[in-house]
C-alpha cells in the first residue's frame, strides 16, 4: 500500500485526491493544508468548494482511505508520492508584478519536503508553474546531503470548474512529465500506474518535464484565445447586424475549428486563464520574445474590452444614465455550476455600474458570500439577495452575468410585472429566450446580436 499525500486542499487538490482515493482503494490518500477552517470543512458535510458530484465522491471515501489534516510534517513523512497543489498567484510586487507567478508558497513547500522527508520521495507538481520550475524544485530538494533522492514530476491539471469531477473521472488526457533518466522514468511509471486504475492507457501521455509544464500554460492560453476571438467578432456582429451565434455555429461546423469555446459572452474569468496567459507573457518577455508576448497580452486586453463594452451598452441604452437606477445582476460566479468568483467578469462590471452611481443588487445561487467579499470596499451601496425574484423587484434592468440554468427557468412574466418600465434585460451570456422576453414587453439586448429593436 502506498501513501499518496497532497499539500494543498483547494480547488485542485481536494477533488483530485478524492477521485484518486475512490479508484485506488488499496492506497491511503492524505490531503494536508495549513488552513484549519478549510480542513474542517473538508471533514464536514459542508465542503469548502462547490462542484457537482464532489460531495458524493468525498463522502464515499472519507475516513476509509481519504483523510484531511493540518499536520503537514506528518503527511510529508508518510507520503510515498507527494503532490504539491499550493497557490501560485500572480505576483503583486517586485519584478514581474502583474505577470509572473508568485512562487513563495511553492518554495516554502519544497523546503519543508526536504526538511521533513525521512526517505526517498516522488514529488509531483500539480500547481500551474512556469517552465523549468521542476529544475528549481530539484535544486532545492538536493541542496543538502539528506541521503534521500527526490524525483520531480510535472502532472498539470486540466480541470474545468463546474465539471471537475467529470473531467477527473473521464479525462481527455492525463499528462505526466519526468526526467529522461532511468530514475525519472521509473517515477513516471509509478504515477502512470496510479491513473491507470481508471484512465485508459492511451489517454495517459508522457513527456519531458519542460514540455509538460509548458503544455498547461499553452492549453489555457489557446482556450482563452478562442473566447476572446469570438468576443471580438461579437462586437463586429452588433455593428453590422450579423448574429454571433449564427456565425459561431457556421464556423464550428468546420472540422478544423470545431464548436467548443465559441460562445460569446461578457468574457472569461476563473483562477487560471488570465493568470496563466500573463505568466506566459512574462516568460516570453524573459526570453526576449517580445512580439510573442504582445500577441498573448492582447487576449487579456480583448477580454477586458468586452466587459467594458457591455457596460457602455447598458449606459447608452438606458438613456445615457443609470444613476439611482436599480440593476439586478443575475450571477456573480465566473461560470455556472461553481461558487468560484476569482477574476469573474461580474466583479469588473459591478464596479463600473457602481461608478455610474447605479443601485446594484447581486443574486447568485452559490457565490453570494464570495461576491460580498469581492465587493466589500463598496460597502452598503451593493445589495446581495439570494432570491432572483426579490432582486428584480423595482429594478430598471436585469443583467445576466452567469449562465446558471435556473435563470432560464424563472417566471419572467412575474418578473416583468414587478420591474420599472421600460424593463430592460441585458443578456451577457446569450442564455435566455430573447423572442419570448420581447413578447412579454422586455427591452432585450444581447452580446453579438442585431440591435434592430427600436428604442422607445
Amino acid at each position: 500500500m502506498k501513501t499518496i499525500t497532497c499539500i494543498g486542499a483547494g480547488y485542485v487538490g481536494g477533488p483530485t485526491m478524492a477521485v484518486i482515493a475512490k479508484h485506488c482503494p488499496e492506497h491511503r490518500v492524505v490531503v494536508a493544508d495549513i488552513d484549519e477552517g478549510r480542513i474542517r470543512a473538508w471533514q464536514s458535510d459542508h465542503l469548502p468548494i462547490y462542484e457537482p458530484g464532489l460531495s458524493e465522491v468525498v463522502s464515499s471515501v472519507r475516513e476509509r482511505n481519504l483523510f484531511f489534516t493540518t499536520d503537514i510534517t506528518e503527511a510529508i513523512q508518510a507520503g510515498d508520492i507527494i503532490f504539491v497543489s499550493v497557490n501560485t498567484p500572480t505576483k503583486t510586487f517586485g519584478r514581474g508584478a502583474g505577470r509572473a507567478a508568485d512562487l513563495q508558497y511553492w518554495e516554502k513547500t519544497a523546503r519543508q519536503i526536504l526538511r521533513d522527508s525521512p526517505s526517498d520521495k516522488i514529488v509531483v507538481e500539480k500547481s500551474t508553474l512556469p517552465v523549468r520550475t521542476a529544475a528549481a524544485m530539484g535544486r532545492i530538494l538536493h541542496s543538502r546531503d539528506s541521503g534521500h533522492r527526490f524525483e520531480v514530476l510535472s502532472n498539470p491539471e486540466f480541470l474545468a470548474e463546474g465539471t471537475a469531477i467529470r473531467d477527473l473521472e473521464n479525462p481527455d488526457r492525463v499528462l505526466i512529465g519526468g526526467r529522461e533518466t532511468p530514475a525519472g522514468q521509473a517515477a513516471v511509471q509509478a504515477l502512470v500506474d496510479i491513473y491507470a486504475h481508471w484512465v485508459p492507457r492511451e489517454r495517459i501521455l508522457t513527456a519531458n518535464v519542460w514540455s509538460s509544464e509548458l503544455s498547461k500554460l499553452v492549453a489555457n492560453a489557446f482556450l482563452a484565445q478562442r473566447i476572446s476571438s469570438i468576443n471580438s467578432i461579437s462586437a463586429l456582429c452588433e455593428a453590422t447586424g450579423a448574429d454571433v451565434q449564427e456565425v459561431a455555429r457556421a464556423i464550428g461546423f468546420d472540422s478544423r475549428i470545431g464548436p467548443k469555446f465559441l460562445q460569446a459572452s461578457v468574457g472569461f474569468g476563473g483562477s487560471c486563464f488570465k493568470k496563466d496567459i500573463l505568466n506566459l507573457v512574462y516568460l516570453c518577455e524573459t526570453y526576449g520574445l517580445n512580439e510573442v508576448a504582445r500577441y498573448w497580452e492582447q487576449v487579456v486586453a480583448m477580454n477586458e474590452y468586452q466587459g467594458d463594452r457591455f457596460v457602455d451598452k447598458i449606459v447608452k441604452t438606458m438613456f445615457n444614465t443609470i444613476a439611482g437606477k436599480r440593476i439586478a445582476v443575475f450571477g456573480f460566479a465566473f461560470k455556472a455550476n461553481t461558487g468560484d468568483t476569482r477574476e469573474s467578469p461580474a466583479i469588473r462590471i459591478c464596479r463600473q455600474l457602481h461608478a455610474e452611481r447605479a443601485s446594484v443588487v447581486v443574486t447568485d445561487p452559490q457565490a453570494l458570500e464570495y461576491a460580498a467579499r469581492d465587493l466589500e470596499d463598496l460597502g452598503d451601496s451593493v445589495q446581495y439577495e439570494p432570491d432572483p425574484y426579490r432582486a428584480a423587484e423595482g429594478a430598471h434592468a436585469i443583467l445576466v452575468a452567469t449562465e446558471w440554468d435556473t435563470y432560464r427557468e424563472l417566471d419572467y412574466d412575474r418578473i416583468y410585472a414587478a420591474m420599472e418600465k421600460p424593463a430592460f434585460i441585458f443578456d451577457g451570456r446569450n442564455t435566455l429566450d430573447h423572442d419570448a422576453l420581447r413578447g412579454l414587453g422586455f427591452q432585450v439586448y444581447a452580446i453579438g446580436k442585431p440591435t434592430a429593436q427600436a428604442e422607445e
